[in-house]
């Protein structure tokens, strides 16, 4: 399919599929996958719709998401040190996933906003 030609993450349907996606390249990710489903014990029926909702009030503005992402992942962190490679790695998947499927203005928005939260919870987690 030509850029042209792929959806934008414009709309909560989009955005759950980016997640679904997302989600399917980290959990079959050697270095990944052991963050999410050994430490942090990752139940997705829960946490992907808490993705979604994260997602879609970055994007489209919607309400339903309310939790503190640092606070989830200073605990993650105190379970098992986050390091920057880590960080790297989640932003090259998500980066890559958006730049497969999607393609757009707010395709372009995602992968900004993914940076910034990449590098704050890099920089909020890590001690030097």
């Amino acid at each position: 399919m030509a850029r042209a030609e792929l959806p934008d993450l414009d709309s909560r349907e989009h955005i759950e599929l980016f997640v679904d996606r997302f989600y399917e390249r980290l959990l079959a990710d050697a270095q990944l996958a052991p963050i999410f489903i050994d430490v942090a014990e990752v139940d997705l029926v829960v946490h992907l719709p808490h993705i979604k909702d994260y997602w879609c009030k970055l994007l489209l503005g919607e309400r339903a998401y309310k939790r503190h992402t640092m606070d989830i992942h200073r605990q993650l962190n105190s379970k098992r040190t986050l390091h920057p490679d880590d960080f790297a790695r989640w932003l090259a998947f998500f980066m890559d996933t958006v730049d497969t499927y999607f393609a757009g203005p707010q395709a372009e928005r995602a992968k900004r906003i993914a940076t910034s939260i990449a590098d704050n919870m890099k920089h909020g987690l890590i001690r030097s």
